[in-house]
């Protein structure tokens, strides 16, 4: 794809193999990695939450959604974001029922150099499978364009068992990514297409593939957890398990639709939920989110294969009239003692206030 290849600093610190990974068990420290030379065999995959499309945010300049962080999102060599509407066609809708303007898939494959866009979620099905067949067209016509890859869901079944897992190489690793979900919103007796279930015998079965197909690591993206909760679910809990126990190398996970607890099972790093990348929620904490960056490295004299501890990066969604007039995702850091700089001051406390509180309530630390 368009992209600059540049590297994350790697921390000698997790520079150890994949079956000893022993990272702590506390939760998640946001490591501040030191640069060292670039090499072409590190891969960087650079993962958003859930990217949402509200009717209010239809009529704002979305080329300034991810105007401040895109950077980051072209550099990596894998980028992917969770699309968490549909692209069914007019009349277009937010929620409850999602369809939104197509426009917004091409900034995320174009502007941003989104490579894979995750379709597992609960608004998949927002507009039946009328809606999900349009949407996996567009996704197909992004494919041809700009190389993008999505994966989720399928219109049929034969087209999902050729992606799921979807399976990526770049720089001599191979990368396998299973994204399933707890269920849809069209109800338990709705018509169900293939789309990835948070079912053990599906998860089961992907992770089967991965491993048939080379998959150097695992990086599994479920779809799951209670909404607002800061704080991950029994359930979460029970499925990260799972997922390690089937041989992921991290698990990462969205819906809630704010920053949850993280922790290491195995040493296996667990982010339980990322939040929101970019929507018109005001709830409080739904504003704040994470941005996880995964380093691979392969060592072309050993060939020993390594993931490296990952990075974390805070993010705040701007709403329209607090620091430009459409819907802004900003670095928390670099915007921290910019209070000057915002249209509507109190919103920088806002963010700052919710940072903290997150930050406390998570125990993750920077």
């Amino acid at each position: 794809m368009r992209k600059s290849f540049s590297i994350l600093a790697l921390l000698l610190l997790a520079f150890c193999p994949k079956a000893s990974a022993q990272w702590p068990s506390e939760n998640y420290r946001v490591p501040f990695p030191k640069p060292i030379k670039n090499t072409p065999d590190t891969v960087t995959v650079y993962i958003i939450g859930d990217v949402m499309m509200h009717s209010k945010q239809f009529p704002r300049d979305h080329k300034l959604f991810f105007k401040n962080v895109a950077g980051h999102m072209r550099e990596a060599d894998i980028f992917i974001a969770n699309m968490e509407f549909t692209l069914a066609g007019p009349p277009y809708s937010g929620y409850p029922a999602f369809s939104s303007p197509e426009y917004i898939a091409d900034y995320m494959a174009d502007d941003c150099g989104c490579d894979v866009f995750l379709t597992a979620n609960n608004h998949v099905l927002d507009k039946g499978c009328k809606g999900l067949d349009r949407t996996l067209g567009i996704y197909d016509r992004l494919s041809e364009s700009f190389g993008i890859s999505y994966t989720g869901c399928a219109i049929n079944q034969s087209q999902r068992d050729l992606n799921y897992p979807l399976m990526l190489s770049r720089h001599g690793i191979n990368l396998a990514i299973i994204n399933c979900t707890y269920g849809n919103n069209l109800g338990p007796d709705a018509e169900w297409p293939a789309v990835n279930n948070l079912k053990e015998p599906e998860v089961h079965d992907a992770f089967e593939r991965a491993k048939e197909q080379g998959a150097d690591f695992i990086i599994a993206i479920p779809h799951w957890g209670v909404e607002y909760q800061l704080t991950h679910s029994a359930s979460q809990e029970r499925w990260a398990r799972f997922f390690v126990n089937e041989g992921a190398d991290v698990v990462v996970g969205g819906h809630p639709h704010v920053v949850q607890d993280t922790t290491h099972i195995k040493g296996v790093p667990v982010f339980y939920s990322l939040g929101n990348a970019v929507s018109n929620m005001s709830i409080i904490n739904s504003r704040l989110e994470l941005a996880v960056t995964l380093r691979f490295v392969h060592d072309g004299i050993t060939g020993k294969k390594t993931m490296l501890e990952p990075r974390l990066d805070f993010m705040w969604c701007t709403l329209p009239g607090m620091l430009t007039d459409s819907y802004a995702t900003i670095y928390v850091k670099e915007w921290a003692n910019r209070r000057d700089d915002w249209l509507t001051p109190s919103d920088f406390d806002n963010m700052m206030d919710t940072w903290r509180r997150v930050k406390a309530a998570t125990g993750i630390e920077d």
